[in-house]
């Protein structure tokens, strides 16, 4: 990659930054072709989660060129909360620039700061360019001791019921 270097600074994100963020998630999904409800409806859900700090975005760059969103909740298994890294995503012309590598390490700071004793991603299985970004960042997809993978389930709750 040529140019200058990009901008690598990580910031947390405030409510006023919702459009930001709301911008790059739904770049993010319309890159991938997922349904995104679009940026003003994301804006005001970020409003709304951002100021209660269960809900954190972190900014790269000036201006933004990537993001990362994690969700603190209580854990019973430990002292400290459970994070999760629900997003991240960084602009396709600055991927491969350590852009993506900057708020990764950014979330796992911050997770531990809150005390997290670990960060969970979940990743599509066929989304092996970010299964190979986040295994060269030392995640796993087995618990330690186990052969077996570790998998993630979910149901929409607004449909029909079984």
């Amino acid at each position: 990659m040529t140019g200058p270097e990009p901008d690598r600074r990580i910031r947390v994100a405030t409510a006023s930054d919702a459009t930001t963020v709301a911008t790059l998630l739904d770049d993010f999904n319309r890159e991938f072709d997922t349904p995104t409800p679009g940026v003003e409806i994301l804006a005001a859900r970020l409003r709304r989660t951002l100021a209660g700090g269960d809900l954190v975005a972190l900014l790269g760059g000036d201006p933004a060129t990537g993001v990362a969103i994690l969700s603190f909740r209580p854990a019973v298994w430990a002292d400290g909360p459970v994070a999760l890294l629900e997003e991240l995503y960084v602009r396709p012309a600055l991927r491969g620039r350590r852009i993506g590598h900057a708020l990764l390490e950014a979330a796992c700071d911050l997770a531990r700061t809150r005390g997290a004793e670990e960060l969970q991603i979940n990743v599509d299985g066929e989304d092996t360019d970010a299964r190979r970004f986040y295994e060269a960042h030392d995640f796993r997809h087995t618990e330690p001791e186990a052969a077996e993978p570790m998998y993630f389930y979910y149901r929409e709750l607004t449909g029909p019921t079984v």
